[in-house]
């Protein structure tokens, strides 16, 4: 084989390589394209459900968006079959897991312990972890 076939035949490599490992990226990062300016609208309207001095609409906002982004891991094919699993597919695409983790555990108790009690700085950090986990999915 000559020199310049063999240059050939390597850069032909390469760049088939490059486009295999391009297309598992995008495809891993982005999933399936979400409607941004619906979720856009969506996430405004949780924001404005929060009012300082009313504690049911810190439970009531931090509900609607973790359904909101549990709506987000689904319609973006993230695999699982609750959200937990959802989850923990997609920790890698967000800024910070741990954060997401905690909005979703005062969601839970929220959900399950009648008696919880949610300050209105933890429902507001709670929505900014959702906002970001949102972001990171490429929905808002």
């Amino acid at each position: 084989m000559s020199d310049g076939l063999m240059i050939s035949f390597f850069i032909a490599i390469i760049a088939i390589g490059a486009g295999i490992l391009f297309l598992m990226m995008h495809g891993r990062k982005s999933g399936r394209q979400l409607d941004v300016n619906k979720y856009r609208t969506q996430w405004l309207g949780i924001e404005r459900q929060l009012q300082r001095d009313q504690e049911s609409s810190y439970h009531l906002a931090i509900l609607n968006a973790d359904k909101l982004l549990d709506l987000a891991l689904r319609q973006s094919g993230t695999k699982g079959k609750t959200m937990g699993e959802r989850m923990k597919a997609s920790q890698a695409a967000w800024t910070n897991a741990n954060a997401v983790w905690s909005a979703h555990k005062i969601r839970n108790q929220i959900a399950h312990e009648p008696e919880v009690r949610v300050s209105y700085d933890d429902a507001r950090r709670s929505l900014s972890s959702f906002k970001q986990g949102l972001k990171d999915l490429g929905a808002i």
